[in-house]
């Protein structure tokens, strides 16, 4: 069993150096700026996920503090929300200089 298993590792970790992969099958990148397939320059830009998990979790701190009365659930919720789509929006808003 143990043979097998060192058989398995060894042809795990040398398979994706045999199998040829197709260098320009889905373009290339170039920093910022990629090519596609079809020839058209494209630009890397943020899509904004980061300033949707930070601003998330710091609106729900935030919202969490400012309300004070009962179990300060919907405080929580609505602070999360807000500071997400503030998040998102400042994340998605930086400028992105593709040449």
């Amino acid at each position: 069993m143990r043979k097998i298993m060192l058989a398995l590792a060894a042809t795990s970790m040398a398979a994706p150096v045999a199998l040829p992969t197709p260098a320009f099958a889905q373009g290339y990148y170039q920093g910022k700026t990629w090519r596609d397939s079809q020839g058209r320059i494209r630009c890397r830009r943020p899509n904004g996920t980061t300033g949707l998990i930070v601003g998330a979790a710091g609106g729900a701190l935030i919202g969490r503090a400012v309300d004070t009365h009962g179990e300060r659930a919907t405080g929580t919720i609505l602070g999360a929300a807000v500071g997400a789509l503030a998040g998102r929006h400042i994340d998605r808003s930086r400028r992105v200089r593709c040449r």
